[in-house]
């Protein structure tokens, strides 16, 4: 297997910068999308209010428990309107991971059984403990930045990662990817629209 820390960087329309890494035959994103526009500078809304976000079914975009400081690390949260909208979200050469993407991904490392801890940050920084099987071997680097739920709140952070694919699954739902601190796997997961969950772009 090979894995290749990109010297190049990505910048999103917002100026965020971007660390890449190859992994086998994709290019992927280092951190988790941070922008609040799309690429043609339209801004997407910020909800703070819970209320409002479990009833939205437009475009939106929050930080983890409405704290700023936490998408410097984590990256923010976004609805899946966010990503099925045209005026697109990734930066130009990127694309929000369709769920073949994913798959892609996670065959190359290994499989859903172990494909996860080569994929997550290894330590406790920011992962609870035992963060089980983390070796971030892949250079994927992934953190738990939690996930705003539908009736619930903010929750998980440090528990799980939870990132959209762009790929709908049913009218309601969309796919996506998870990862936990309590195991090495990759868990396929479908998400009601209305979740904000985090976005994590690979290269055209």
């Amino acid at each position: 297997m090979a894995f290749t820390t990109e010297f190049i960087t990505v910048m999103d329309i917002d100026s965020n910068v971007y660390h890449t890494v190859e992994i086998g035959t994709q290019v992927w994103m280092v951190e988790n999308l941070k922008t609040t526009r799309f690429r043609d500078g339209s801004p997407i809304p910020n909800v703070t209010d819970n209320t409002t976000w479990d009833n939205i079914t437009t475009i939106a975009y929050c930080d983890y428990s409405n704290n700023p400081n936490n998408s410097i690390t984590y990256g923010r949260l976004y609805n899946w309107y966010v990503v099925q909208d045209n005026r697109q979200i990734a930066p130009v050469g990127w694309h929000v991971p369709t769920d073949a993407d994913w798959t892609i991904l996670s065959d190359y490392l290994g499989g859903e059984n172990i494909a996860g801890g080569k994929m997550k940050e290894a330590d406790t920084t920011h992962w609870l403990s035992p963060n089980y099987g983390a070796t971030n071997e892949s250079g994927f680097t992934a953190l738990p930045g939690g996930v705003r739920g539908y009736n619930t709140g903010f929750s998980y952070l440090g528990w799980g990662a939870m990132w959209w694919s762009s790929d709908q699954n049913t009218s309601t739902n969309a796919c996506g990817r998870s990862l936990s601190y309590t195991t090495a796997n990759i868990y396929i997961i479908s998400s009601y629209m209305g979740v904000g969950n985090s976005i994590r772009c690979v290269k055209d």
